[in-house]
């Protein structure tokens, strides 16, 4: 591997490419970028030498998120709008290949979990812990930093975890959404022996309901509208209850099925759910799950949803005093989450349904995008050996 070119890439979209070194490769660098115009592409993307603290890696294995759907079917996400080419990816795991000066906590051949998010470091949130809500972050794949869908990227050290070796590439890009559902349940508190419910049973629900149980959660219930979702839920976690939502019902009148499972019309409000885990980030849900919590109970919002919601029940959250929490991504999850994988706490390795190579990407998205076929997590694996 040796220097090719010292560029300058031109603005695109008022955005202009930052000056550094590219390098020649024995393998081409395919990529997988989401454009202005809600278009896919499989392209060459250049290798960037690392600069000063950064590591060059080989991306061998990335998880299509709801996201990258959601970038590409609309081009936005809130305020993240796609103005531009964009390599996609951010659930990540791969090889050091080579570090960047100043790097001393990583080596070439380190196995790494890739932490997305690179936040400023010296904003007030920064300072005070709370990182992932740093407003000048730059998360990979996420316009105009390129992500994870290509076979070299250079990342910051400091946000590559060291991994197991009994922990695999597969596993290590699942620390990306594990460690969503890991902030989600730090921030609403859940307690052991407490009931909980889980609405969704997407990956990041499926994640959820298992990390829910590792925590001592009991009884559980996980809600969606499709069976066969909830048929896989009730095999991934054997003692979860499962909820068919019905869509003629009312969220209230969902609530009330509910929380008869938690053999309320017996025990009581003491004995219904604690804590609703909210996973989809639809507004129907959202408002189910504000009449499904105890009083005094939490709804912690995971899911990413619309901009605007406009029919939350305000004045039953107010009287009942049930908290309505939200999170931003996560922080300070990346290594609880590799103990977590590492001392077998959460198997998650029977959610990677589909796996298709870097070449195949773009199938692979039609794939997660297309719910009719049974996906639950789809991953992006680079096979290649020896690519320095």
């Amino acid at each position: 591997m040796s220097p090719a070119a010292t560029t300058i890439g031109p603005a695109i979209n008022g955005v202009a490419k930052s000056k550094k070194a590219t390098i020649l490769t024995p393998l081409p660098n395919p990529s997988l970028q989401v454009t202005a115009d809600h278009n896919l592409k499989q392209v060459e993307a250049p290798v960037y030498a690392p600069g000063a603290g950064e590591v060059l890696l080989h991306i061998k294995a990335t998880g299509v998120c709801g996201s990258d759907i959601h970038f590409w079917r609309h081009g936005r996400i809130g305020k993240l709008v796609v103005e531009g080419d964009c390599i996609l990816g951010h659930e990540a795991a791969g090889i050091v290949l080579r570090c960047g000066e100043g790097v001393t906590n990583l080596k070439p051949g380190d196995r790494v979990a890739v932490e997305p998010g690179v936040p400023c470091g010296i904003c007030f949130l920064c300072l005070d812990g709370r990182y992932n809500l740093c407003e000048d972050v730059q998360f990979a794949g996420v316009y105009p930093y390129d992500g994870t869908i290509q076979r070299y990227k250079c990342h910051p050290a400091k946000w590559c975890h060291k991994i197991p070796d009994n922990v695999t590439f597969s596993e290590g890009a699942l620390l990306e959404p594990l460690s969503v559902v890991m902030h989600g349940i730090n921030t609403a508190g859940l307690s052991l022996g407490r009931g909980a419910v889980v609405c969704g049973a997407g990956p990041i629900g499926l994640i959820a309901l298992a990390a829910a149980r590792a925590s001592g959660a009991h009884p559980i219930v996980i809600t969606d509208l499709e069976p066969k979702r909830l048929a896989f839920a009730k095999q991934f976690v054997p003692s979860c209850i499962t909820y068919q939502v019905q869509k003629n019902a009312s969220p209230e009148e969902n609530s009330k099925e509910i929380r008869k499972l938690f053999n309320f019309e017996h025990v009581g409000e003491y004995g219904a759910p604690e804590v609703v885990l909210e996973c989809t980030g639809v507004e129907s849900s959202v408002t189910t799950a504000c009449y499904t919590a105890r009083r005094g109970g939490t709804v912690m919002v995971i899911g990413v949803g619309r901009e605007i919601m406009n029919n939350l029940p305000f004045m039953h959250l107010s009287l009942a005093e049930i908290d309505l929490k939200f999170i931003n991504r996560y922080r300070d999850t990346w290594l609880a989450g590799l103990q977590c994988l590492a001392g077998g706490i959460l198997d998650l390795k029977p959610l990677v349904s589909h796996t298709y190579p870097l070449e195949k990407a773009l199938d692979a998205l039609h794939t997660c995008g297309d719910l009719s076929n049974g996906s639950i997590k789809v991953q992006i694996i680079d096979q290649q050996e020896n690519i320095l």
